[in-house]
């Protein structure tokens, strides 16, 4: 046990993996997001009963999303790794299976697909979180609100997170992203 966090900690030292499952995380979180505001304004506009429904359907949502990120990272990136691992045996012409390489490749791999389950998970379940206190605190409406200003506010937070990472202005790259879940909400209300 001891072994694995120590190489787990190696491996999130690295600056390209930590690039790779940031890519991963906010893709796959803004993939949930945008999913979740749909699902939240579509139940609204159907006439779903209750929060509960709605909340219920979300988290069908979350669990194929989240399903599909890990399993797609994790095929993809088992692909990419296994040709670097082949590049590296042919120019140092030697077998590197079971060695640190090999293993460390595998730890890269298991980051990069938690953290690619992880971001639709976070990105459906923050938006419908209201839905839990329908009939407590909000009505269904004001869930629904609620909900996807909650969406477009955590948008916002991965954007402006890009962007103070990629030295650009914050907020721009916060209000663009934002903006996607605002225009998902009206697409979703003028087709009703």
């Amino acid at each position: 046990m001891r072994e694995r966090l120590h190489r787990l900690r190696r491996v999130l030292r690295d600056d390209d993996v930590r690039s790779i499952s940031r890519r991963y995380f906010v893709s796959n979180g803004f993939d949930g997001t945008l999913t979740s505001i749909g699902v939240v304004v579509g139940a609204y506009l159907s006439g779903v009963p209750d929060g509960t429904t709605v909340f219920k359907v979300g988290v069908g949502a979350a669990v194929g999303l989240a399903t599909s990120g890990v399993w797609s990272v994790w095929e993809i990136e088992r692909a990419e790794t296994k040709l670097e691992v082949l590049r590296l045996e042919d120019a140092m012409l030697a077998d590197l299976d079971d060695t640190r390489i090999e293993r460390e490749k595998r730890g890269e791999r298991v980051v990069h697909a938690v953290l690619s389950g992880l971001g639709p998970v976070v990105g459906v379940l923050v938006p419908l979180s209201p839905f839990l206190l329908e009939g407590a605190v909000f009505t269904l409406l004001e869930a629904t609100v609620v909900g996807v200003l909650l969406g477009a506010g955590l948008l916002f937070a991965f954007g402006a997170y890009l962007g103070n990472l990629s030295e650009q202005s914050w907020l721009v790259a916060g209000a663009r992203m934002g903006l996607a879940g605002l225009v998902v909400a009206a697409v979703n209300v003028l087709l009703g």
